[in-house]
C-alpha cells in the first residue's frame, strides 16, 4: 500500500462534508449530460458555480452541442477525456480540444461563442467547470489559455498514484493555467487498487473531488466508498486522504480560494447584482454586449 503524507494528525485531514449524485439534465441544443453540482449548491462551493460531465457514446445525445451563447462574469473549464470539440467566437477565435486537452476561457466583460461536437468522434467525454470571476475582474478583457494533452505535466507523488496537473502545483510540479485569481488546483487522478493517498491542499480553499470511474474512500476511517458519478464536498483541514480496494479510481480534484462576494445569476451570466445582469441582458439584446479584445 503506497502512501502519502502521513504524519498529519487525523484532525488536519479534511472530513467529508457532503455527498452528491451527479443528475442527469439537457442543454445547450440538447446535450444529455449529468451535473455534478450547479445553482442550488452554490454559494457553499464559492468560487465553483457549476460542474457538467457529458460523457456518452449515443452521438444522438451529445451532437447537437452548444450552439451560440454569451459569457461574462465567470471562466469556463472544457476538459476533454474523449472525441473533439470545435469552438469558435464572436472575437474570430477557433480551435478544436480533443482528448486530454483543456481549454481555461476567461469570459470577462463578454464573449458570445459555440462549442460543437466533431461529427467524426466515436464517443464524447469531458467536463466543464464554471469558475466564478472576483468582482474587480468581472469586466477585464477575454482571454484563453488552451493547453493540448502533451502540455500538460503528469506527477506520481506516491507509488500507484498519477496526476495530471492542469492548475496549481504538486511536489513542484506546476500546470500550465495559471495567473487565475482564485489560485485553482485542477488535478486528475488515477489511483491503483489497494492504493492510500493523503494530498495536501491549502486550508480554507473549498475542496471537491468528483469520481469518474472506479471507487475510493476519501473519509479517515474509509468507512464509506464512494462510485462513480458522485461529487464529494470536504470540509476545511490541511488534507485529504483516499483509498482504494480490490479496484482502481479515477477523480478530478479541485479547489480554490472562495470569494465570499454576493452572486447574481442569469444563465451563462454571473455578476454581482441584479442591476449588473439587467445591464447585461439589455446589452446582449442590443448587440453591444461585445467589450474587449481577446488574447489568446
Amino acid at each position: 500500500m503506497a502512501t502519502g503524507d502521513n504524519e498529519l494528525s487525523p484532525r488536519r485531514i479534511r472530513p467529508i462534508g457532503e455527498v452528491l449524485a451527479a443528475r442527469p439534465t439537457i442543454e445547450g441544443a440538447g446535450v444529455h449530460l449529468r451535473r455534478a453540482f450547479g445553482g442550488a449548491e452554490v454559494p457553499r462551493l464559492d468560487p465553483f458555480l457549476l460542474l457538467d460531465d457529458f460523457r456518452s457514446e449515443n452521438p444522438a445525445e451529445y451532437i447537437a452541442g452548444f450552439p451560440w451563447h454569451p459569457h461574462r462574469g465567470i471562466e469556463t473549464v472544457t476538459y476533454m477525456v474523449d472525441g473533439r470539440v470545435e469552438h469558435e467566437d464572436s472575437l474570430g477565435n477557433k480551435g478544436i480540444i480533443g482528448r486530454g486537452d483543456v481549454q481555461w476561457m476567461t469570459s470577462g466583460s463578454g464573449i458570445i461563442h459555440q462549442e460543437m461536437p466533431k461529427v467524426d468522434a466515436r464517443k464524447m467525454g469531458g467536463f466543464q467547470l464554471w469558475v466564478n470571476l472576483p468582482k474587480a475582474s468581472k469586466m477585464t478583457d477575454p482571454r484563453y489559455q488552451e493547453v493540448k494533452s502533451g502540455g500538460i505535466p503528469e506527477v506520481e507523488p506516491v507509488r500507484g498514484v498519477r496526476m495530471r496537473v492542469v492548475a496549481g502545483e504538486v511536489h513542484g510540479v506546476r500546470g500550465p493555467v495559471r495567473d487565475i485569481g482564485v489560485d485553482p488546483q485542477y488535478l486528475d487522478v488515477r489511483v491503483e487498487p489497494q492504493t492510500e493517498l493523503v494530498h495536501r491542499v491549502t486550508p480554507g480553499h473549498t475542496t471537491f473531488a468528483y469520481v469518474l470511474d472506479g471507487r475510493a474512500s476519501f473519509d479517515e476511517e474509509a468507512s464509506d466508498v464512494i462510485d462513480d458519478g458522485h461529487l464529494v464536498i470536504f470540509q476545511d483541514g490541511e488534507a485529504l486522504r483516499v483509498r482504494t480496494r480490490d479496484g482502481p479510481a479515477r477523480f478530478l480534484l479541485v479547489s480554490g480560494k472562495p470569494l465570499h462576494e454576493p452572486i447574481a445569476w442569469w444563465g451563462p451570466i454571473v455578476m454581482n447584482t441584479r442591476k449588473e445582469i439587467e445591464q447585461a441582458v439589455e446589452e446582449f439584446q442590443s448587440g453591444t454586449f461585445i467589450k474587449g479584445a481577446s488574447a489568446t
